[in-house]
């Protein structure tokens, strides 16, 4: 099977990430003696720099991590929460708003992702905070490449940048002229961070939190339209951490596959492999039309779920036994039909669906989150510690560059819903339902397969093709990731404007035309994507014998996997 790099095999580790410089950093800090969590910090500091288009410091962390000496995993929630002056009422009645802004403050919640990294490290890694930043420090401070979509992200949003984000002028429209890109201010902000007897204090109450409110308080232009200033406060910041707790599981053809809790979209993947069980993929044939419509069926049903019945455990009751037991999936597996459905169908006793979004306003020239503005980072090293991390937000079509700081924040509370009574409604301290969903995979209760892509609402889907092609077609891990892809969009975005495409499915071309018109004749709206267009998805393995593998995603250009 022709594949457009090798699987990567060895003994000693892997790094697999979104870009090759990420990669590179976390695999030197192996070769340096580092463990797995060192290198999966360094990589994502990394990109937090040469993704500035995809995420950075004031963005989210959801990762899930399984040190070798324990029996068992830990997922890591580094997704902040909103503002306590965050209410229902504050957006729609007093702003008038239908939905939480896109883009701008007003959108931001409590920035996780350094803080997260800064708790992975002081867990579970050997080395100095200084000593990881040091890649992310240097390139911020003499250049990095600039990428075609970093160019194309800014050339997007240059209008907004010239006329209202003047900040994000100042740091990002150099990146239009010249192969590098330097961001000396981020670098100062880092350096300073590593030089503080405790940077999670110095971020959360110092110098870093102190800029944050003073900045996001001005009013801006966003996604409305309108210009509004944010909500954080700085107790907001000073009383938020990191924090554990434990994945949730589903055995799949002798793997035990984890994935975060329900305040993340995490679980579909997990009810998408209970519908699938009750079918004989293999026989299908992979990415036939049979296949295609059944995952793509499957994918409906576990969605509609997702919207119905997922939020923030700690404000909502959220029936995962229920949502994840056999019992329910059989009762949900004869919904799957012949014909593609244009229904969103929910199951369980009442569930709670909101209401369709009219027309709301898009700014013009305000950039929007596409399929990929994320990234994403595994690692394995030689003692068989495993992680699976997926950074995302503070994106720099976002929100507006604080200009003390050199980053701005993110704008994942755009995911809340400003009507009353919905898992995912909009309240004070609460996590938004994120779409950043890393997965982690064991045997016979050791880690054996780390995975995870960018992709929004489509992490969830291109993920799971991945992992069946390789558990069912035996695929390699590279192959795996090569294979032709596809994802619906037919339930409610979680970005903003929250549209919903009923019946529809995008398939890579290189599918077939058998297959694309397979689909369509079971009623399903395709949208025939470019052959290598869908999925940045990476991998890391490690075999009973200790031999540790990877593969990275070719589309984009961008994603590699190293080790040996």
């Amino acid at each position: 099977m022709f594949t457009t790099r090798p699987e990567l095999c060895g003994t000693f580790g892997m790094v697999a990430s979104t870009h090759w410089l990420a990669s590179a950093a976390g695999m030197a800090v192996l070769e340096q003696g580092g463990n797995a969590f060192d290198a999966a910090v360094a990589a994502g500091f990394t990109l937090q720099v040469v993704e500035p288009h995809l995420n950075g410091p004031g963005g989210d962390l959801p990762a899930i991590l399984w040190p070798a000496a324990h029996d068992r995993p830990t997922v890591l929630c580094a997704q902040g929460t909103a503002p306590r002056a965050a209410t229902i009422a504050r957006y729609r009645d007093e702003l008038g708003l239908a939905l939480v802004p896109g883009t701008g403050p007003l959108a931001a919640v409590v920035p996780g992702s350094f803080g997260g990294w800064v708790v992975v490290l002081r867990d579970h890694g050997t080395m100095a905070l200084a000593d990881v930043l040091r890649f992310a420090i240097d390139y911020a401070e003499n250049g990095y490449p600039v990428v075609p979509r970093i160019r194309a992200t800014i050339r997007g949003v240059e209008r907004l940048l010239r006329d209202e984000w003047t900040t994000s002028a100042d740091v990002y429209l150099s990146a239009l002229d010249g192969p590098l890109h330097r961001n000396p201010t981020l670098a100062q902000t880092y350096r300073r961070l590593a030089e503080a007897d405790d940077p999670l204090e110095e971020w959360y109450e110092g110098f870093v939190a102190e800029a944050i409110v003073a900045f996001q308080s001005r009013d801006w232009m966003d996604s409305s339209g309108a210009r509004h200033g944010g909500l954080l406060s700085e107790d907001d910041l000073r009383d938020w951490r990191p924090t554990y707790e434990q994945p949730y599981a589903v055995d799949y053809h002798g793997f035990t596959v984890l994935k975060a809790g329900p305040w993340s979209q995490a679980p579909v993947f997990l009810q998408q492999l209970r519908l699938l069980e009750g079918f004989d993929l293999a026989a299908m044939g992979h990415a036939s039309a049979e296949y295609v419509h059944t995952v793509t069926e499957c994918a409906k049903l576990a969605f509609a779920d997702r919207e119905a019945w997922y939020g923030d455990p700690d404000f909502v009751d959220v029936p995962m036994k229920m949502l994840l037991s056999r019992e329910y999936a059989d009762e949900r597996r004869r919904l799957v039909g012949d014909e593609a459905s244009a229904e969103l169908r929910p199951g369980g006793d009442d569930p709670l669906l909101p209401s369709p979004v009219g027309d709301v306003p898009v700014a013009p020239g305000v950039g929007e989150p596409t399929r990929g503005d994320t990234v994403h980072v595994d690692v394995v090293d030689r003692w068989g510690n495993m992680v699976s991390a997926t950074p995302s937000g503070g994106w720099l079509h976002g929100a507006p560059v604080i200009p003390e700081l050199g980053f701005c924040l993110g704008t994942r509370a755009q995911m809340f819903w400003l009507e009353e009574g919905l898992p995912n409604s909009l309240a004070p301290r609460k996590r938004p339902r994120t779409t950043l969903s890393p997965t982690l995979v064991g045997r016979d209760g050791r880690p054996v397969l780390a995975l995870g892509t960018p992709g929004g609402d489509q992490q969830d889907q291109w993920t799971l093709h991945s992992f069946l092609a390789h558990v069912h077609f035996g695929m390699d891990l590279q192959a795996a990731i090569d294979a032709p892809n596809h994802h619906t969009e037919a339930f409610p975005s979680s970005f903003y404007p929250r549209e919903t495409r009923p019946r529809h499915v995008a398939v890579e071309s290189r599918a077939g035309r058998d297959t694309l018109d397979g689909l369509r004749a079971r009623g399903h709206e395709v949208e025939e994507a470019d052959a290598w267009s869908l999925g940045r998805v990476s991998m890391v393995a490690r075999d009973r014998d200790g031999q540790v593998r990877a593969g990275a995603n070719a589309r984009g250009m961008q994603g590699y996997a190293v080790g040996r």
